[in-house]
């Protein structure tokens, strides 16, 4: 076979897009036949030569797929733990192709998570120039405080800059409904605590146009053409 960049040998297997290998490789994070590559333009054959990222192997696949996994609670948002914890593989166990999932959900999260081995959607899907609106639907313990819509549409300091949710809205008596469309750590948990709503459960119901709809928890489905569609849109791909 001839001679292929790196960067797309790297991105044809889902770890990332082509940008974001060149990244990886401009970090020393990959090694071809046991040499780490920082020439960005490095040419291989990707038949023959043996391409890790970060110590691990990783293998070329010219089809994709995309997945919507309704993540339960206790589940970490990595396709695998050393420790032996519940994570996103053991729910894709019977999938044979390597499946990487696009953002994460804390521990005790649950609800939509996006798992595909297109790299380049992951790159955009994650990065913060898109800006994907999130949804979520939040289960609070005792009464919501007076005016908390106003102030968190509004916006509220935390730690690491201000935070604001894009749409508020309560859904039931001990239900309410948000958007965001950041992605910085434990963001919905800090803004809530921050204003006083005390967090019982939180699940994930949309990432930009796809919905978890009726997904049991613990299941996965493939996204139909019209989903991808939506998605590869918003995503200017």
């Amino acid at each position: 076979m001839a001679q292929m960049r790196l960067n797309k040998i790297v991105a044809d297997s889902g770890v990332t897009s082509r940008r974001g290998a060149d990244e990886l490789i401009e970090s020393g994070r990959v090694s071809v036949d046991g040499i780490v590559i920082r020439e960005l333009g490095s040419k291989f054959d990707p038949e023959k030569s043996h391409v890790m990222v970060d110590g691990e192997t990783i293998t070329r696949t010219l089809s994709k797929s995309y997945l919507v996994l309704h993540k339960p609670r206790g589940v970490l948002s990595t396709m695998f733990d050393p420790e032996g914890r519940p994570s996103l593989d053991d729910f894709i166990d019977l999938r044979k192709e390597r499946l990487f999932h696009v953002g994460r959900l804390d521990k005790d999260s649950e609800g939509l998570i996006l798992l595909t081995n297109d790299g380049d959607l992951t790159f955009r899907a994650t990065h913060p120039s898109f800006g994907l609106e999130k949804t979520y639907i939040i289960e609070f313990d005792g009464t919501l405080p007076q005016g908390v819509d106003k102030v968190l549409l509004k916006g509220v300091e935390l730690e690491d800059g201000m935070g604001r949710v894009l749409s508020f809205r309560q859904i039931s008596p001990r239900w309410i409904e948000v958007s965001i469309h950041e992605g910085r750590y434990h963001i919905i948990r800090r803004l809530m605590e921050a204003v006083g709503v005390d967090v019982l459960r939180l699940i994930r119901t949309k990432f930009g146009p796809i919905s978890l709809g009726d997904t049991p928890e613990g299941r996965w489905r493939d996204l139909n053409s019209t989903e991808l569609l939506n998605l590869q849109k918003a995503l200017d791909i």
